[in-house]
């Protein structure tokens, strides 16, 4: 089904398929985009735009409230980003992403979810180099025509543009996500995203040889989904 198919699989298989850990994963999130810069969307383009992507995952507008209402209450709660990099059963490779305020609390609960399915957590850049790390742009509601012009006029290079019958898929380098999404949305104010994040993307798949394994891998997914520290998991693994 393409590339494209994939992504979405992904995003939807990430972290945030429950509707509690949704929650959770936003209200971070937009709590952190607060207090980082103003706690008024209008201001502060980094909040607007989470919260924009949190209303169509359907998070609560209370949700949404009350992680802002925590900075303007001058809460000194601070969440630092940490990433993980692991090995699980058979070939599987995988990177967690978190945000955490004890980072040893949270390497020590990441490194036991490997430990017990039969898999081991790596240090920095040990799996990294096998993935793509790439702003991922998907949308409805446009040509490749005009996705190519506004490309043209804003001098802006992507890697791949996967074009399918409802919508239109662009992979950039992901220093230019701030710019592709601020050259699509001054040309198209109305577009509605479908997917539109950072993400990790294998340079290859590889699958299961036995049912073990992939029992192990599944395990492994589940008990990091578990993790409230854990906002996304990308691995290698083709499902």
């Amino acid at each position: 089904m393409g590339r494209a198919h994939e992504v979405r699989k992904v995003a939807m298989e990430k972290t945030a398929a429950k509707k509690s850990k949704l929650y959770a994963k936003y209200g971070k999130e937009i709590y952190m985009a607060a207090k980082s810069g103003t706690p008024d969307p209008e201001t502060n383009q980094a909040l607007k735009k989470i919260i924009e992507k949190a209303k169509r995952e359907q998070v609560t507008a209370d949700v949404i409230k009350r992680a802002i209402d925590k900075v303007k209450g001058g809460s000194d709660e601070h969440y630092a980003e940490a990433r993980y990099e692991g090995f699980g059963p058979g070939n599987s490779v995988l990177i967690v992403e978190c945000l955490t305020e004890n980072v040893n609390r949270t390497i020590a609960t990441v490194k036991n979810c490997f430990t017990k399915t039969g898999g081991k957590l790596g240090v920095t850049g040990s799996a990294a180099h096998q993935f793509n790390h790439l702003a991922v742009l998907s949308m409805p509601d446009i040509t490749e025509d005009e996705l190519l012009e506004i490309l043209v006029m804003n001098d802006l290079d992507v890697s791949d543009i996967e074009v399918e019958e409802d919508s239109i898929t662009i992979y950039g380098e992901a220093n230019d996500f701030n710019k592709l999404r601020t050259a699509i949305m001054e040309a198209k104010p109305e577009m509605d995203f479908i997917t539109e994040e950072l993400m990790w993307l294998p340079l290859m798949e590889t699958s299961f040889d036995n049912e073990e394994d992939q029992g192990k891998f599944e395990r492994l997914v589940e008990m990091l989904d578990e993790i409230d520290d854990v906002q996304n998991v990308y691995h290698n693994v083709a499902l």
